[in-house]
């Protein structure tokens, strides 16, 4: 099993996704507490923990964020668990919780299903920065 960073959490993204890798680069600028890793779902990594949660990608195929404790979280829930932990008032976010799941689901599959076209994408994964590069799992 993927032995994360000890008091890390992992956010799986969509490594050709524009949209997703502009939230990554949003994350990072925002997480002054150095809390989150990332990897691309594409990534070996990545493929490791869609086997071994048995994720269905044609289904959850945007983010995850994956903690050893608490194990994988999907859509909505996981982004407003990433905003949840940077500074304020981005944190704010996490009064969306008071939504029901299957209504903010609804809404974080619209724009999923819809980021290609609205935001394009790339022919590879990102490639970080040698300044990031310690902040992404291989």
């Amino acid at each position: 099993m993927l032995k994360l960073p000890k008091n890390k959490k992992l956010i799986l993204f969509d490594g050709v996704c524009n949209l997703c890798n502009s939230s990554v680069k949003f994350i990072i600028k925002h997480d002054k507490k150095n809390l989150f890793v990332f990897t691309a779902l594409q990534s070996d990594a990545g493929k490791e923990i869609i086997e071994t949660y048995n994720i269905d990608t044609k289904k959850t195929d945007s983010i995850l964020l994956y903690t050893a404790k608490k194990g994988i979280d999907y859509k909505s829930t996981a982004a407003l668990k990433i905003a949840s932990n940077l500074r304020f008032p981005i944190n704010l976010m996490s009064v969306f919780f008071i939504v029901p799941p299957f209504i903010r689901h609804w809404v974080y599959n619209y724009i999923a299903k819809n980021r290609y076209k609205w935001y394009g994408k790339k022919d590879s994964c990102m490639i970080p920065t040698p300044e990031l590069k310690n902040r992404f799992l291989n």
